[in-house]
């Protein structure tokens, strides 16, 4: 192994950060630290980290590093440091998997699956947009969707809203029948009050799952939830195994979802997925970024023994900066690990230079109510 010697930032389209780490013999890893719409803070905590800990040291030292990184100052966790820590994460095994020859999924244990699961994300503006999108999904493949749904209530639900959920869950259900596995994106946008009456309701209509039925700090009130017997999902707010500790320990998770560049990386995962396995809970990695990030939760999905599914790949711009974009692709609603060494990823690095500054700006929209008041992303 050799020391780290020199790192870049690169703001590419649509809202995306990668960093590039070089050691003394010229290996190169990539990681993805981003957080949408937070682009440059996340970029100065990584300069930050970067510059105060990582150059001079030892590549290899991955677990030293990472707790340097969290532990070397009083303030600590959080989406900015933790988006900072899983990009540097992700580009240090990206490294020691290139020195070794290996795939970082063979590094961590190796496979527990030949193949993984992908759900396709559909997000309609209308009731009638459904039938085609789910559909279309369908028809490429894949046999999982996750239907966002919920942009339609008030800021107190009233039956309209619950109706109108049920309607779009109604609708996909009737244009891909049962054979068809259906999840629901709430975005954490019911309130805790009226969350076990969506809940019951969408139970018959049987999702998969449902995410996000209210914000991560009200999951713990869903205990007065009648036995709705839907699987809960959510995590992607969460970013590191004390923030998920309580909500595991409480029997209200069943699928944690942590962010493969929020959640402290390749590393801190693989600990939050530990503890979520001895709560008897599943692991469906968030992905919602670009392809850096998705070829490290891929790596991470084929080794965890209780991952289940994982997103498809974004295909805007993947191609610009992907040069075996087909390794990423599924195909029949799966995705296989590239065999490739590091996080098993080709980055053409002109197309990323040629692309860096270009239209980057990108911050979360602002969402109201009717009364102007602000709603939850």
């Amino acid at each position: 192994m050799a020391q780290i010697v020199d790192y870049e930032l690169f703001k590419v389209p649509p809202r995306w950060l990668f960093l590039r780490v070089e050691t003394a013999d010229g290996t190169v890893g990539w990681g993805e630290p981003i957080l949408e719409g937070r682009a440059d803070t996340v970029k100065a905590a990584v300069e930050e980290l970067m510059d105060g800990y990582m150059l001079g040291e030892e590549s290899s030292r991955i677990e030293h590093h990472w707790q340097r990184m969290y532990r070397g100052g009083f303030y600590r966790g959080g989406p900015v440091l933790m988006s900072a820590i899983a990009g540097i994460d992700q580009a240090l095994w990206d490294i020691k998997g290139k020195y070794s020859g290996e795939p970082v999924c063979d590094l961590l244990g190796g496979r527990s699956r030949e193949h993984v699961a992908t759900y396709k994300k559909i997000v309609p503006d209308t009731v009638e947009d459904i039938p085609d999108q789910a559909t279309d999904a369908v028809d490429e493949g894949h046999t999982t969707l996750k239907l966002l749904t919920t942009y339609q209530t008030g800021p107190v639900e009233s039956t309209a809203d619950i109706d109108a959920i049920c309607e779009f869950l109604s609708a996909a259900r009737d244009a891909v029948g049962r054979d068809i596995d259906i999840g629901v994106d709430l975005h954490g946008h019911i309130s805790a009050s009226m969350a076990p009456r969506v809940l019951s309701r969408l139970a018959e209509h049987d999702p998969m799952f449902v995410e996000e039925p209210v914000r991560p700090e009200h999951l713990r009130l869903l205990n007065r939830s009648p036995n709705h017997g839907i699987p809960i999902a959510f995590g992607e707010r969460l970013y590191s195994r004390w923030e998920f500790r309580p909500h595991l320990e409480s029997g209200l998770l069943d699928v944690a979802q942590p962010d493969i560049s929020h959640a402290g990386g390749i590393s801190e995962i693989k600990n939050i997925a530990s503890m979520a396995e001895t709560h008897g809970a599943r692991l469906m990695m968030s992905c919602s970024v670009g392809p850096i990030a998705y070829a490290a939760a891929t790596q991470l999905s084929h080794h965890l023994p209780n991952a289940v599914q994982q997103p498809t790949v974004a295909e805007r711009y993947v191609d610009t900066y992907v040069d075996n974009v087909e390794d990423l692709r599924p195909t029949n609603g799966r995705v296989s690990m590239s065999e490739k060494p590091g996080l098993g990823i080709d980055i053409d690095e002109d197309g990323v230079r040629d692309h860096a500054g270009q239209g980057t700006d990108w911050r979360t929209p602002i969402r109201r109510y009717d009364d102007g008041s602000i709603v939850e992303w």
